[in-house]
């Protein structure tokens, strides 16, 4: 029954929690009202279709909070076990975050300092090479909020928003009537670069279909026309499957544009070229910078998976892939990135936070895995819990428990959950964990 079909007398009962935030994926929105009834949601005001199915299929799933070699044990005796595997490891390794508050992910920095362990976050796996770019070149930047109010130049690459972030086109990039946007879509273009025409295609001014894996080459040609240099036409139909004649138009539009945002995914970054595609829109950003005001932003996915990338950077200088083995953080993905130390058969001990490697990982990394003594803390049972020496059951963020979490933009909202759940919240069992490292420490 929806909140519509609800009698009068059974409303009037519902919990309302006003202006919660969504943390299923990166686009935040901290405007959902939640109607409650006692430990269910039924219904999810403003939400997204994804939305609307984080709040309203969310259940407390009726598992001991802890067990230990698949056996219920207490909380305590967990922490005590897990803290032992990790200071008991010659090379441990810290993997996932991206769906953890930002306290939470700031303790488990600090357990990979302790033991000389890795610490890595599921950005080494999507926008990992895009991390890697922004060291190298820099980024222009701005806030959801300026898009909304003054992009008048929206550009998605490798990025299907109408399909992964619902509310993007409607809350912040294309719809919206903004401060300097009084007309809202009409006052926007709207360009879409994807291999394939997706869903989001049909919103576009312009849609160019670039031949698969060549980003880098078409990226390149854009910056060519910025600096006004001479193309040969043949060859950059032939190298980006798209004539130049519309590489032109679209220059031209970035050129009249006031306030350009170009917004790209895992269709640039995942693909052959990976780190250096991302330099080359990055560079390409910067170039327009000499003409007109433009930006560039990763669509991201998961809900904090930036609020993981600021908390490992301000903790250690590096965004993801950290070693801590010499007492002092190293940075070098390939060699420190949990899906590589494990299938190189490197690590011996691991903790995995709400992400499931076991259902995504290469094979070599997942038998790898299975094969060594391993936490896993998520509000769900996964193909890695089922798996774990120690597994935590703890309450889900923005749900269950409060904290904070960073938008696609690098901006920190609140959570305001809607009830509470007989689980402990990760930063909870975290806190444990360190604490117990540490007496075992001086031990």
């Amino acid at each position: 029954m929806s909140i519509a079909e609800t009698p009068a007398a059974a409303k009037a009962e519902l919990k309302i929690v006003e202006d919660a935030t969504c943390t299923f994926c990166g686009c935040v929105c901290d405007d959902i009202d939640l109607y409650v009834d006692g430990h269910t949601i039924v219904e999810a005001k403003r939400a997204c279709v994804l939305g609307k199915a984080w709040f309203l299929n969310h259940e407390i799933e009726d598992r001991p909070s802890c067990t230990i070699e698949g056996q219920p044990a207490t909380v305590e005796e967990g922490i005590d076990r897990a803290a032992r595997i990790l200071t008991e490891a010659k090379y441990p390794i810290i993997y996932g975050l991206s769906d953890s508050p930002v306290e939470a992910q700031r303790v488990a920095v600090s357990i990979a300092d302790w033991i000389g362990g890795n610490i890595d976050t599921t950005t080494s796996v999507c926008h990992g090479p895009s991390g890697m770019a922004f060291q190298g070149v820099g980024e222009v930047t701005c806030s959801l909020g300026e898009v909304r109010n003054r992009g008048d130049m929206i550009i998605f690459w490798g990025s299907n928003p109408a399909e992964s972030h619902p509310r993007h086109f409607t809350k912040y990039s294309l719809m919206p009537k903004g401060m300097f946007l009084p007309n809202g879509r009409k006052d926007r273009k709207c360009v879409i670069v994807d291999v394939r025409k997706t869903k989001s295609a049909r919103a576009a001014d312009l849609f160019i279909q670039i031949k698969p894996r060549r980003d880098f080459e078409g990226l390149w040609t854009l910056r060519a026309l910025a600096q006004g240099l001479s193309l040969d036409a043949e060859v950059i139909e032939e190298e980006t499957g798209v004539p130049l004649d519309t590489w032109r138009r679209m220059m031209d539009w970035m050129m009249a544009a006031k306030f350009g945002v170009i917004f790209f995914g895992m269709g640039l970054t995942m693909t052959r070229g990976k780190h250096c595609n991302s330099e080359a829109l990055l560079a390409l950003t910067r170039d327009m910078n000499k003409y007109t005001r433009f930006t560039c932003k990763p669509n991201r996915g998961h809900g904090n998976v930036t609020g993981a990338d600021n908390v490992v950077s301000w903790r250690t200088g590096y965004p993801f892939g950290v070693n801590h083995a010499r007492g002092y953080p190293r940075f070098n993905p390939g060699e420190y990135t949990t899906s590589d130390t494990l299938a190189r058969r490197e690590a011996d001990a691991a903790m995995i936070i709400a992400s499931d490697p076991m259902a995504n990982f290469s094979q070599p990394a997942r038998e790898h895995l299975a094969s060594i003594p391993y936490i896993a803390l998520d509000p769900k049972e996964t193909p890695t819990t089922r798996h774990a020496a120690v597994a935590f059951t703890v309450a889900t963020y923005g749900i269950n428990t409060g904290g904070t979490v960073y938008r696609m933009d690098d901006v920190p909202i609140p959570l305001r959950p809607a009830f509470e759940s007989p689980h402990p919240s990760d930063f909870d069992v975290l806190s444990g964990i360190e604490r117990r490292v540490l007496e075992l420490q001086r031990q």
